[in-house]
């Protein structure tokens, strides 16, 4: 009976107590259990010396392996009573999470604690490395090194690192803790930290942020240091002193949670003692949102500064210091079934305003609704028809009503009930419906100071409409792809008879753009305080390219044509031209190829033979990292309508910009970013972006500028530098925000 030399040294090993010696160039296995609870050690080597239930060592390719844990070296010891590894010499020591490498290895299985000298160690998670002179385990998972450094930097490759006296490792919660720290790129020290907590493996953790340097003219050189505090998986915080050589020390706080039925954000900042302004100065945000079950909603939305130059003096976003009305609302609304085949919608809201005035470019307020209650109800196939209800109750409220011009406060109710015959097949519609408008005013007395007799006016008006359309559709192939191309003629008349609406107030209505949205709508106007009259049919040709194998529609060509039969008499200023003749409308939308976009609409007036809007815009998207922007903006003015000094449209002024902006490579790991919104009628840039983004492997560093025109015609300029650290933080001012918004199609190619 033949029995293979290796089975018989690892049945001699179970049974004998004696010493033994065995030379053999095959490799030598040996699987111990100390008790039943406990994972197995298996040994492989060249040779095996020792006694089986006290010591072994392992010669020649030495392995050990027990679980997820594998050492390798030249000779290894094992002590079976202490569970204790000993290597003298070169080791590597590898976990599902970890990769060691190092020298003199003394390690205790059971508790998994030891010491391994000029170690070199790999995270799996997240890609972190680093050596050092000393590396303690100190439980499952649990590390400490001495002397060492930290980077996510390929191996060879040492760009950045920090190095710290003491660095503990959780490799639990993938955390990394150091003390005495220094931050070095290229070598050279740029931070200086006595503590320092990151999360290796990007999961949230509790712990000081990488601080944020800046400067601006208004608060001078700023240092940020954020605290973010996990409080619970569905909730945390983030502190941020911001720290200004002009103004002082500022307390910037941020609180997010989440659950099942809520959520929200709660943003509040305050700097005690602005040195500048002399005065304590404030912003909170606060957003909530909780479904309460049963079909009601509600929200909140709060918004509120201590002062209107707030935003221009510590906003750190270019977005804030355009913003002129801060919105203060509340709301509660209810959806639910009515019946079969039928929907109920109720919204009630209080809603307020903040309004921030500019003496150089002072704005009128809107109005406070006090509240606003909104009914929505629609009831599918009776008797084959729709039937429809919109109901609106709002109280406008606005304490400046005396200083401003034709402003007043006022009630309104709003019914419009309608009903609507479908008549639908799989290639067409036909879909007349009626309807009728009721408006009442509630305006109270003080009215009557102006000469208004009549402060309950009222507005009746029947509404009628008739919508069809056919679908035909053809196989088509363009290249390699094959589509289905769809011709797709519209007809929509319009009927509305006149009513003289002067007397009326207008609390919420203006005049929305002509777009194909647009045109087949009732109304022109937004709100209700304006009904327009109509005796008019539109027609619109669409056609699309739907891609066969996904269904996704890749180009979409329209062109629309409107024809009054009467002129239009409800205008909202006397300056507006009105005529028998309508607007002509055309549009192309969608991916002309794979890597070209384009979104561009034209209006034509007929009446005058000339181009009164033109909007247009193309993009090419080649890969990430690659995109170029060119757009083109044209509105025509209306006469009577000064432009002023004011740099931006104003409602019936015309302008006329071109927009430019690219994000794209100019030399290995270079990338210039760059945008630019021109105004043609005052030679003038708007707005303008330029900077550099350089890639390595494992940091970035950005270069932006940005400059842009107030809305008092004063220019403001920013300027943005940025080290990216991968995976361990961002030192300087943030400029992501400011290259998306500036930049449609910005990608960060450092993460792709």
């Amino acid at each position: 009976m033949n029995i293979p030399l290796s089975q018989f040294i690892v049945f001699w090993l179970l049974l004998s107590l004696s010493v033994f010696s065995v030379e053999d160039a095959a490799a030598q296995q040996i699987n111990l259990k100390k008790e039943m609870k406990e994972l197995p050690i298996h040994i492989e080597a060249d040779r095996i010396e020792g006694f089986s239930e006290r010591h072994m060592e392992a010669i020649g390719k030495a392995q050990i392996l027990q679980g997820d844990q594998f050492i390798a070296a030249d000779r290894i010891k094992y002590y079976r009573g202490t569970q204790e590894v000993e290597v003298a010499g070169k080791v590597r020591f590898e976990r599902d999470r970890d990769i060691l490498e190092g020298t003199n290895l003394k390690l205790f299985l059971d508790s998994k604690t030891g010491e391994l000298s000029l170690p070199q160690y790999i995270l799996k998670d997240g890609g972190g490395r680093g050596a050092g002179q000393l590396f303690l385990f100190e439980g499952d998972d649990q590390y400490r090194l001495k002397q060492g450094n930290y980077t996510t930097c390929p191996i060879g490759n040492e760009d950045w690192y920090i190095r710290a006296n003491d660095l503990e490792i959780d490799n639990k919660k993938q955390v990394g803790t150091a003390r005495d720290v220094t931050v070095r790129f290229k070598d050279v020290p740029i931070l200086y930290l006595p503590w320092m907590n990151f999360s290796y493996s990007g999961q949230r953790k509790t712990g000081l942020l990488a601080p944020v340097f800046g400067h601006t003219i208004r608060s001078g050189v700023e240092v940020s240091i954020p605290f973010y505090w996990n409080i619970a998986p569905n909730i945390d915080a983030t502190f941020t002193s911001r720290n200004m050589s002009i103004r002082g020390a500022m307390l910037n706080s941020e609180l997010r949670y989440m659950g099942q039925s809520h959520g929200g954000q709660l943003n509040f900042d305050i700097l005690p003692n602005d040195l500048e302004a002399g005065k304590t100065r404030y912003g909170l945000a606060f957003e909530h949102m909780h479904h309460l079950g049963g079909g009601w909603t509600g929200n909140i939305n709060y918004n509120q500064i201590s002062d209107r130059e707030y935003f221009r003096d510590l906003a750190t976003s270019v977005a804030f210091t355009s913003r002129a009305n801060l919105a203060q609302q509340a709301g509660l609304s209810y959806v639910g079934a009515l019946g079969h085949d039928g929907v109920i919608n109720f919204n009630a809201m209080v809603q307020g305003f903040q309004t921030i005035q500019d003496p150089r470019a002072p704005i009128v307020s809107p109005y406070k609704r006090l509240p606003q209650m909104t009914l929505n109800m629609s009831k599918r196939n009776v008797l084959g028809t729709d039937l429809d209800f919109t109901g609106v109750y709002t109280h406008f409220y606005r304490p400046d009503s005396q200083q401003v011009p034709d402003a007043q406060s006022g009630h309104r109710l709003v019914m419009f009930p309608s009903i609507s015959v479908p008549l639908q097949t799989s290639y067409g519609y036909i879909k007349p419906k009626m309807g009728v408008h009721f408006t009442r005013y509630e305006l109270g007395d003080s009215l009557k100071d102006n000469n208004v007799t009549d402060t309950n006016p009222q507005r009746v008006l029947p509404i009628f409409s008739f919508d069809s359309g056919v679908v035909f559709e053809r196989d088509t192939k363009f290249g390699r792809t094959n589509f289905v191309q769809t011709l797709e003629p519209r007809l929509y008349y319009l009927y509305i008879p006149y009513r003289n609406q002067n007397r009326l107030p207008n609390f919420d209505s203006a005049e929305m753009d002509f777009s194909f949205a647009q045109i087949f709508t009732e109304n022109r106007f937004s709100g209700h305080d304006r009904i327009n009259d109509a005796n008019e049919v539109t027609f619109a040709l669409t056609s699309r390219l739907i891609e066969q194998s996904t269904g996704n529609e890749r180009v979409r060509v329209a062109a629309g044509q409107r024809i009054r039969f009467t002129e239009r008499d409800v205008v909202l200023s006397n300056s507006q031209i009105t005529s028998d003749k309508s607007d002509f409308i055309a549009a192309i939308s969608g991916r002309i190829t794979p890597v070209i976009t384009t979104d561009s609409s034209i209006q034509l007036d007929q009446s005058e033979l000339r181009t009164e809007k033109i909007r247009t815009g193309i993009s090419y998207h080649p890969a990430p990292g690659k995109v170029l922007n060119v757009g083109y903006r044209f509105t025509r003015g209306i006469p009577g309508i000064e432009r002023g000094n004011n740099l931006f449209p104003v409602p019936g002024a015309g302008f006329e910009q071109v927009d430019f902006s690219t994000q794209w490579p100019v030399l290995k790991n270079w990338q210039a970013m760059a945008s630019a919104n021109y105004s043609l009628d005052d030679d003038k840039l708007l707005a303008g972006l330029v900077g550099l983004e350089y890639n390595a492997c494992c940091w970035s560093l950005r270069f932006v500028m940005n400059r842009f025109v107030r809305a008092t015609g004063k220019e403001s300029t920013t300027f943005f530098v940025q080290l990216e650290l991968n995976g361990l933080m961002r030192i300087g001012t943030n400029p992501l925000a400011a290259l998306r918004q500036g930049v449609p199609g910005y990608t960060r190619t450092s993460h792709q």
